[in-house]
């Protein structure tokens, strides 16, 4: 009698124990909410320098400001404009919209432009500028786009020259 009174509580514990089909379940579910919640790391964006051929190509010519990271050479890797900002990644040119909302720049650019995929930020220092041509004013700034994540792709920083 004593042997059944102490297997009891050990009777009672296995009857509470889940399956092996219960065990995968719960863990094929667990697996898929770990998934669900991953966040990819955001890609690294690679731009393409924008020089005169492609101005010349894709008309990019007005006010606006242009920027190039430092260490990057000569070539303007972000435009904005008025209306418009451009990037070039992978050969294609990335257009993007204004965001008429964010501050205004020298020569009516605009400090956010949004585009499908991307959207990039121009921020720089006004109260630094020093005039490089008769109608073009230099500036340090950053360059930050983002993807549709929100996740930071490309953050440089460098000339940002702005001007007619």
């Amino acid at each position: 009698m004593r042997w059944i009174a102490l297997a009891l509580p050990f009777a009672l514990l296995a009857c509470d124990e889940p399956t092996p089909a219960e065990k995968e379940a719960a863990r094929q579910q667990a697996v898929a909410e770990v998934k669900a919640n991953q966040k990819p790391p955001p890609e690294e964006l690679v731009l393409d320098p924008i020089r005169y051929p492609e101005i010349e190509k894709y008309d990019l010519y007005g006010a606006g400001c242009s920027f190039v990271p430092d260490g990057g050479g000569l070539g303007a890797v972000a435009i904005g404009m008025a209306d418009k900002g451009y990037m070039i990644r992978k050969g294609e040119l990335m257009i993007f919209a204004a965001d008429m909302g964010s501050d205004e720049l020298p020569y009516l650019a605009r400090r956010k432009y949004d585009g499908r995929e991307y959207s990039f930020v121009l921020d720089l220092d006004e109260t630094g500028g020093t005039q490089s041509g008769h109608e073009t004013t230099d500036y340090r700034g950053t360059l930050t786009v983002r993807d549709g994540t929100d996740a930071v792709v490309y953050k440089a920083k460098g000339l940002t020259q702005c001007g007619a």
